[in-house]
């Protein structure tokens, strides 16, 4: 219990650096689940589920349309999209 307390407490670590990175010095605008419902079939949206692994595999719900990325390897997947795309990322 404890090594996926800190499993999970790493994953939302990284996913903060993430965010960082993508942002840099701008802030990150955050949305409701309302706000991203109205977006949804948008072709210009970009969802982006950045949980472990095991949470995505094991996870019972998962956002349509989304795509699951490695949160440890930002670096190998974050130039393949167009920069003119709005994105969401998510880990919950």
């Amino acid at each position: 219990m404890k090594k996926r307390l800190w499993a999970n407490a790493l994953v939302i670590f990284s996913v903060v650096g993430i965010l960082t990175t993508f942002a840099k010095s701008a802030d990150v605008p955050r949305m409701t689940k309302d706000e991203l419902k109205a977006m949804l079939g948008n072709p210009d949206l970009v969802i982006i589920d950045v949980r472990a692994k095991n949470d995505w595999t094991d996870g019972d719900s998962k956002i349509k349309g989304a795509i699951r990325e490695d949160p440890e390897s930002v670096k190998s997947w974050a130039a393949k999209y167009s920069k003119d795309k709005t994105f969401v990322l998510y880990c919950a």
